[in-house]
């Protein structure tokens, strides 16, 4: 089983982990310079889990300074290879790139790991202080828009 995890953030941090049972993956990462990388995370997501996208691709820039990473999301058919590849600087030289953590499996399984990782954030933000401990508020629109989507996707399947 694929789970995800973004713990609540402290002082503009946030800890993530990924684990599908044979690889594991866990580090810290910023809140900036790419601040819209949580957002990003759920609208390319969104996209992703629309049955209609037989194939599609996309690549998030989060850094944890000085490394930085990309999250790379390859969708094909019923699968998502997912891949996170590391840098140790943010120059991101290709060259220098590390794949530190793969995952291959559903995009449904996917879709639902990080929705559930979500839904905590979503239900701590105000216990855990999101806005003031991340440095940005919570994009509760990118958020609404992933459950409505990712509701429908799944309820057209059952």
């Amino acid at each position: 089983m694929f789970e995800v995890s973004f713990n609540s953030p402290q002082c503009g941090w946030m800890s993530i982990g990924f684990n599908d049972g044979v690889n594991e993956f866990h580090t810290t990462t910023a809140h900036a310079p790419h601040a819209e990388a949580l957002a990003e995370l759920m609208r390319n997501l969104t996209i992703l889990a629309d049955p209609a996208a037989v194939e599609n691709e996309f690549v998030l820039k989060w850094n944890r300074d000085p490394e930085e990473y990309d999250f790379r999301f390859a969708r094909k058919g019923e699968n998502v290879l997912i891949e996170i590849f590391q840098y140790p600087t943010d120059d991101r030289d290709a060259a220098e790139r590390e794949l530190v953590y793969s995952h291959n499996g559903t995009v449904k399984e996917a879709v639902e790991a990080f929705g559930e990782s979500f839904d905590r954030l979503y239900a701590d933000r105000d216990t855990d202080e999101f806005e003031f401990n991340w440095r940005q508020p919570f994009p509760t629109r990118e958020y609404e828009e992933f459950r409505t989507r990712v509701k429908i996707s799944h309820e057209s399947h059952e």
